[in-house]
């Protein structure tokens, strides 16, 4: 009889909104324990998650789960490069873009038993400035709205908002060169996003024809935001429709350079990383396996 595959659980007891939830108990309830073995381990500090799941994976576990937020997928994610176990994901974060995007259940009971008999398949996976991401990296105003938001105190949709809200009547726009597909754009930057997925997490769809199996990464450029732009952009984040809103300017290449005339803040799956005045930018095809 074959051995079942081994499935390591990685929980970072500090995502979601809702923290009073058992979640060893609910996977403990809802796993399918005759198709797999698994193991619960959690996360201690930043970073922490993609020590740990390097370490799942030299123990030969067929899938190390990320159980939180993008935060959480992005550590388990770059843990997981280069080996031959794959990353499954337990959604319990504020955004949940990738497992949106890979559509996997929001319902942890759901996801649990998604995990058990999963389908496999390899993404993309982007590089900013030697960062990797798997859903979307940015400059500019979501960074900087990124940064304000890990200081707000509490999670959630409502929260993000409210930053966003508040953050827009002060930011302003960065000159920057931009190079791609043998062309130097100079320009305007309030948005840079670069998006290996479709959204940012919540259904806000930053780039809705990005293909996470294409070999590129959608480029979309917002180099102001007046009023009148800011709720077009807002309705297009919404509904999907951000490229006929003409709201945004989208190229696709997997290899982009940006020079920028000030430090510009950057984040990668939502998570702020710093500043910088150089950005190199660049996709490698299928080079993570996941669960699905």
């Amino acid at each position: 009889m074959p051995a079942k595959p081994r499935l390591c659980f990685l929980i970072n007891p500090k995502s979601g909104t809702d923290r009073r939830q058992d979640v060893p108990a609910l996977i403990a309830r809802h796993l399918d324990h005759a198709a797999v073995d698994h193991e619960i381990r959690f996360t201690q500090h930043a970073g922490h998650a993609e020590a740990l799941a390097r370490q799942a994976a030299a123990e030969g576990f067929r899938t190390v789960v990320a159980v939180g937020g993008d935060g959480t997928v992005n550590e388990v994610g770059r843990g997981l490069l280069g080996t031959a176990t794959a990353l499954g994901i337990l959604p319990r974060g504020s955004g949940n873009g990738l497992a949106r995007h890979l559509q996997i259940p929001l319902s942890l009971p759901a996801a649990v038993q998604r995990v058990c008999r999963p389908t496999f398949q390899r993404i993309d996976v982007g590089h900013i400035n030697g960062h990797a991401f798997f859903c979307t990296a940015g400059l500019g105003f979501d960074a900087h709205v990124s940064r304000h938001f890990a200081q707000a105190g509490t999670r959630g949709l409502s929260t993000y908002v409210k930053v966003a809200l508040r953050e827009y009547r002060h930011y302003r726009p960065t000159a920057v060169m931009v190079t791609l597909n043998g062309q130097t754009l100079q320009t305007d930057c309030y948005v840079l996003a670069f998006a290996n997925a479709a959204q940012y997490g919540n259904n806000a769809y930053i780039a809705p024809l990005a293909d996470i199996r294409d070999g590129l990464l959608d480029v979309c450029l917002i180099d102001a935001l007046p009023f009148g732009r800011a709720v077009r952009v807002g309705l297009g984040l919404a509904l999907g429709n951000l490229p006929a809103s003409g709201a945004a300017i989208f190229h696709t290449s997997n290899h982009i350079h940006v020079q920028t005339a000030a430090p510009l803040g950057f984040h990668i799956d939502g998570d702020y990383v710093g500043e910088a005045h150089d950005f190199e930018v660049a996709l490698t095809p299928l080079a993570l396996e996941v669960a699905t």
